[in-house]
């Protein structure tokens, strides 16, 4: 099965990449995994704390998942997949590509700003010509009428 990735974050285009996988890959007999990265940074505390301070940060993800995960289910009856991985965002992303194969489509959102969509969207793109599976790009600033005319 075709799966589409998306990148859980606090942006808040990520709800509109959200939105379009789980649209595109209900309407092509696809599958979305969300895939949030842990950056090193936040643990580079004692390890005890270090330790304490990743459980919660993975239960901040798990929490944030299940409200996306509710309404694909809910309303596109999609069950997506977590992957929770540690380290640095693009290099995180660049290896769960090449990790799964099932994966066939990159989905990012891009913020509204002409000047800045996001690190995100400007450091993928500029090693996209390397990547193993195409990006779409999604704007931030679609509304939920517009994303479900497109796809």
């Amino acid at each position: 099965m075709r799966k589409f990735l998306v990148i859980l974050d606090d942006s808040r285009e990520c709800l509109n990449a959200m939105r379009f996988a789980a649209m595109r890959a209900a309407k092509t007999g696809g599958g979305v995994e969300v895939l949030a990265v842990i950056p090193p940074e936040e643990f580079n505390h004692w390890i005890g704390v270090g330790d304490i301070m990743r459980q919660e940060a993975r239960e901040r993800i798990e929490v944030h998942f299940e409200v996306f995960a509710k309404w694909m289910r809910d309303r596109q009856h999609i069950n997506p997949e977590l992957v929770i991985r540690e380290g640095e965002v693009v290099p995180e992303i660049l290896a769960q590509l090449q990790e799964d194969d099932e994966v066939g489509v990159l989905v990012l959102g891009a913020g509204e700003d002409k000047s800045d969509p996001g690190p995100l969207v400007m450091q993928l793109t500029r090693s996209s010509g390397t990547l193993p599976v195409p990006i779409t790009i999604v704007p931030g600033g679609l509304s939920k009428e517009r994303l479900e005319a497109i796809t």
